[in-house]
């Protein structure tokens, strides 16, 4: 996500990055209950484990963990439950053909803020073996190795 005015990032699925090739970005809102915005507005949340399915023409986020508000007995939702995306419906049938095909997944990458609603960022994603994240970490870290060593002779 840019950092742009009235944007608040609140989660990251790191993970989405490792495991994916992340092709498009898509937003969307996200319906919540009860608690479940103050305990966003704490940090509250975890998308690790979180993908998206279309079911019945509407767009469904699993496995999005939203801890339970401390003060808010009664009104707290379970933390796993699954939560419906607010897209287009337009929107909501071209991803779901993109999905149908081999190999491709919709996995939330942020959280956010964005004037005073909660969105989500989705993104196409295309599976890596494990030789694609061997090759990543690989250049990574002589990325940074090589970072690292034009800074220490840059400044002699």
């Amino acid at each position: 996500m840019p950092a742009q005015k009235g944007i608040k990032v609140i989660a990251k699925n790191r993970a989405a990055f490792h495991n994916y090739y992340i092709e498009e970005r898509y937003e969307a809102g996200i319906e919540l209950r009860g608690t479940e915005v103050k305990s966003i507005r704490a940090g509250k949340v975890n998308l690790k484990d979180a993908f998206c399915q279309v079911k019945n023409g509407e767009l469904i986020v699993y496995a999005m963990h939203v801890s339970p508000y401390e003060k808010g007995n009664i009104f707290n939702q379970e933390p796993r439950r699954d939560r419906r995306l607010l897209m287009h419906k337009q929107e909501i049938m071209r991803l779901y053909g993109r999905i149908k095909q081999d190999g491709y997944a919709l996995i939330p990458l942020s959280l956010y803020f964005k004037n005073a609603r909660v969105k989500v960022e989705l993104g196409m994603a295309k599976g890596k073996k494990l030789y694609d994240k061997r090759d990543a970490d690989a250049e990574r870290s002589a990325k940074r190795e090589m970072d690292r060593t034009m800074k220490t002779y840059g400044r002699s």
